[in-house]
């Protein structure tokens, strides 16, 4: 299977996507921990079926020392006592902020109390932006039909 397009071939979407790129080293930067970051990668890829960005975020978790039990369970989350009551929150933000068609409020009062517990205001700044960064690597892939398999980790960086 081929992707549709190549996006480094276009020069608009080429110009896009290194800014996009950026942004996405920037995440990979901040005070948000590396497994949390990763976890919600997974989780928001998961629901949005980007089959490259789970490819992907199995992969630099699994590259980072994550644990295929927790790598595995990232699906089930709430019924899985293998996470921290903070990457708990993290991925209960992240779901409703993917799902905002489905929770018909966005991420709600209690949900945003819950990661403010947990994360300072910088760490919660990184969160809103990895998920909604997250969100467009998918949609992005997804429309692409970006095949799956052949990631290798630190592949972008």
């Amino acid at each position: 299977m081929d992707a549709r397009l190549n996006y480094f071939a276009d020069p608009t979407a080429d110009k896009v996507l290194k800014h996009f790129m950026s942004a996405g080293k920037a995440l990979k930067a901040s005070p948000l921990p590396t497994a949390t970051q990763e976890l919600v990668a997974l989780r928001v890829s998961q629901i949005n079926g980007c089959a490259v960005c789970i490819d992907m975020h199995t992969k630099e978790a699994a590259a980072a020392g994550e644990t295929s039990v927790r790598l595995h369970l990232v699906a089930a989350w709430r019924e899985a006592t293998v996470f921290t009551e903070a990457e708990r929150a993290a991925l209960e933000l992240a779901e409703e902020g993917t799902r905002v068609a489905d929770a018909a409020g966005g991420v709600s009062d209690e949900v945003w109390a819950n990661a403010a517990k947990h994360y300072d205001q910088e760490q919660l700044a990184a969160l809103v932006i990895l998920v909604s960064f997250m969100n467009t690597a998918n949609r992005l892939n997804i429309i692409n039909q970006q095949p799956a398999g052949n990631y290798q980790p630190g592949q972008f960086h």
